[in-house]
């Protein structure tokens, strides 16, 4: 679990679990670990658990060094946990646009990771996993060499925003290809230059910025209300009418599958391919 599990229900799920797998949990304060360490002595299980470090996003996770060391002794001393290692998820790094600005920002997580292992080493203990990383920064972590476990999720859709960040020439362009699309249909077309689609705020999350028009040049999704989504068509645009199947790519897929019920997997390309299968979107809505 590369978070904090707070609540006592939760916890004791947590550790009932680690009757059936090996399980890791993340901690940035004394009060989880103390909890942790009673649910499992409650279930009779060992938990292993990660202190979280703030590594610049200034989120979750204690302080690098000193107070990180102090915890992990903590998780060290209590029965039932083992200290696995460190949490170093430089969540906001994802979405640095430049470059050269997103492998400074994990430059300087590296110093924190470098700084916190060497501390714990000197204490006596061992960091065995150092996770984090993600689909926008991967790559700058691992030239470190600190980071044993990569944790990007996003890479395996894609989604508008982070085919938005610049690569090492200053050109958009993502490190993987877009696999998750919304499906919408023109509902209204009833002035030059606009459309209407049938997919709006309930449809897509736009925390991340607005979702793109997948292949249609110089049409662009301009603003979305509950139910539409209204479409700018330029002038070489290709003329839309009503009925007209446009393929949206999210921008930001993780809350966008949440808002859905369903995958349609689709073999063979979106225009004609065939659906092979459909897979139930199990954890939408698991929040508690």
């Amino acid at each position: 679990m590369s978070n904090q599990v707070v609540g006592a229900h939760k916890v004791a799920r947590l550790a009932a679990l680690a009757r059936h797998a090996w399980i890791g949990v993340c901690a940035d304060d004394p009060a989880q670990v103390r909890a942790y360490g009673e649910a499992a002595r409650r279930a009779q299980v060992d938990l292993h658990v990660l202190v979280e470090i703030d590594v610049g996003a200034a989120r979750c996770g204690t302080a690098p060094g000193a107070p990180a060391v102090d915890l992990a002794k903590l998780i060290a001393d209590t029965p039932g946990l083992s200290f696995e290692g460190l949490q170093a998820y430089h969540g906001s790094a994802q979405h640095i646009r430049g470059h050269r600005e997103r492998r400074a920002a994990i430059q300087t997580a590296a110093q924190a990771v470098q700084l916190t292992t060497e501390k714990l080493g000197a204490a006596g203990l061992e960091c065995r996993t150092i996770g984090g990383a993600g689909t926008g920064s991967f790559r700058f972590e691992t030239e470190t060499g600190l980071w044993n476990e990569l944790q990007p999720g996003s890479y395996c859709f894609m989604d508008a925003d982070y085919g938005r960040n610049l690569d090492e020439t200053g050109e958009e362009r993502g490190e993987f290809d877009h696999a998750l699309f919304v499906a919408s249909a023109v509902m209204s077309a009833s002035a030059p230059g606009r459309a209407v689609v049938d997919a709006g705020h309930k449809a897509s999350a736009i925390d991340s910025g607005l979702p793109s028009v997948w292949k249609r040049p110089d049409t662009t999704y301009a603003g979305a209300s509950d139910e539409h989504g209204k479409l700018s068509l330029g002038a070489a645009a290709a003329r839309l009418t009503l009925g007209d199947r446009v393929w949206l790519v999210p921008g930001h897929v993780d809350p966008t599958v949440n808002l859905h019920d369903w995958y349609v997997g689709v073999r063979g390309g979106l225009e004609a391919g065939v659906v092979e299968c459909l897979w139930p979107v199990a954890a939408r809505g698991a929040l508690t």
